[in-house]
């Protein structure tokens, strides 16, 4: 995680999580982290329909895309790309595990911004895989920033944060598919084999 406010949610995530997988959703204390809501989503999952609603978005994220996100889909904030959010939400919840993603926003003129997303499982009245909280962060400040909002988002990167418990670590899952954008990690035996540098796998 290179962006301040990611380390500093996982931080608090992992604090309240414990000796648990994930924390429960109303152990979530505004207060605790008020300098951090401005960057924060919460996230509604329904695995059936393989969808993800936002349920809340600070406002420096709304700021972004100049409008107010709350209600729509997690998908959106790609645009036309629909792979992978579904992959990085279905990765959390799934395995429950943390997902760190590098985005590059643009924007109508073409403008482009670079975002880090983190992705942490949450509980929800003692069920799994119906809440995520996150965070999405800028990467600097483009002068345009707040004047012409982003339309669309790219995955540039994406990294699964380990467990801090391996016994009780999740039974492999099928490779991730890969998306045109975003060559996806793929799972061999317990490992994940990502794409990197300039000399392949």
């Amino acid at each position: 995680m290179k962006h301040p406010t990611s380390r500093m949610l996982h931080a608090y995530w992992e604090r309240l999580r414990g000796e648990r997988a994930a924390p429960e959703r109303g152990e979530i204390e505004p207060g605790e982290i008020r300098h951090l809501l401005a960057d924060s989503l919460i996230l509604e999952l329904d695995m059936a329909a393989c969808t993800a609603t936002i349920r809340l978005a600070g406002t420096r994220v709304c700021a972004l895309y100049g409008r107010e996100l709350k209600g729509q889909s997690f998908a959106a904030l790609w645009g036309a790309q629909e792979t992978d959010p579904w992959r990085i939400v279905e990765i959390v919840a799934s395995d429950t595990l943390g997902v760190v993603a590098g985005l590059r926003g643009t924007n109508a003129a073409g403008e482009v911004a670079d975002l880090e997303l983190l992705l942490l499982p949450l509980r929800h009245r003692g069920r799994t895989q119906v809440r995520a909280l996150g965070a999405l962060s800028l990467d600097g400040t483009p002068p345009w920033i707040g004047l012409r909002p982003l339309v669309e988002a790219q995955t540039t990167s994406l990294r699964i944060l380990p467990s801090r418990r391996p016994e009780t670590a999740p039974p492999p899952r099928p490779a991730v598919r890969s998306s045109a954008s975003y060559p996806g990690p793929v799972r061999r035996g317990h490992l994940l084999v990502h794409a990197g540098g300039r000399g392949g796998v």
